[in-house]
């Protein structure tokens, strides 16, 4: 008999801890969750603010790796900025607030393609949420990399220069904007990503910041699905 995926639902998955090494010498601890059969693709996930509270763990990122692997055929890379903590431990340095967090960012890539570990992503997006997209549309510019999954945008460190240079570069972005977002809500959302062209916004109704509550969830993990394994779709709501 079939039950609901909840909130504390764990799916099979092949998970392993990770050690990123950051080029001004800091280990910054992680987990990589890779589906059991086929991989379609890899994320890897800058998560929100470590001054609020944002680490790896933020709740949509251990559900994304909880379900995806299973559900969709995605494996989730995660991994602490430094100075963040969470079950998996703490990483070396201290909250740097956007600015040394590029070596982190920079780092984690490396690591996704480096040949000589177990991960070695073919087909990798990077996704930010809150303070994590301000990282990604900054730092995570490497041409290995497919595009951008921007959860939750406050744009509060990113510039228009930022912004140009992912028009110019022409990868795709989607991001996902709360209705009720306590930073950048759909109007002006709409407004200050209309210079990248290619950009998908895709407005949630009723949704916050924070993507609290199930249904929250289950629409940002399809969002996902969506865009990186399109065919897994749609996404069972038991197992």
């Amino acid at each position: 008999m079939k039950e609901l995926i909840r909130p504390s639902t764990v799916l099979p998955a092949i998970r392993r801890p990770i050690t990123i090494h950051t080029e001004d010498g800091l280990n910054l601890v992680g987990e990589v969750a890779t589906p059991k059969t086929v991989r379609k693709a890899s994320i890897l996930c800058l998560h929100p603010n470590p001054a609020g509270g944002g680490m790896m763990d933020s709740h949509i990122y251990k559900k994304a790796a909880n379900r995806l692997p299973d559900l969709a055929g995605i494996e989730i890379i995660r991994f602490n900025t430094r100075g963040t903590t969470s079950d998996a431990g703490t990483s070396d340095g201290e909250f740097g607030n956007g600015g040394p967090e590029r070596l982190d960012v920079e780092a984690a890539i490396d690591f996704v393609f480096n040949e000589s570990n177990e991960v070695r992503a073919e087909k990798l997006w990077v996704m930010g949420w809150s303070f994590g997209t301000d990282l990604a549309i900054q730092y995570a510019r490497d041409p290995r990399i497919l595009g951008l999954i921007l959860l939750s945008p406050p744009l509060q460190r990113s510039t228009r220069e930022d912004l140009e240079f992912w028009a110019e570069d022409g990868r795709p972005i989607t991001a996902l904007i709360p209705e009720f977002d306590d930073y950048l809500k759909p109007k002006e959302a709409a407004v200050v990503f209309g210079v990248i062209p290619q950009i998908n916004l895709i407005n949630v109704d009723k949704a916050k910041h924070l993507w609290v509550g199930e249904p929250s969830v289950h629409r940002v993990l399809s969002e996902i699905t969506k865009i990186v394994a399109p065919e897994r779709l749609p996404l069972p709501i038991e197992f």
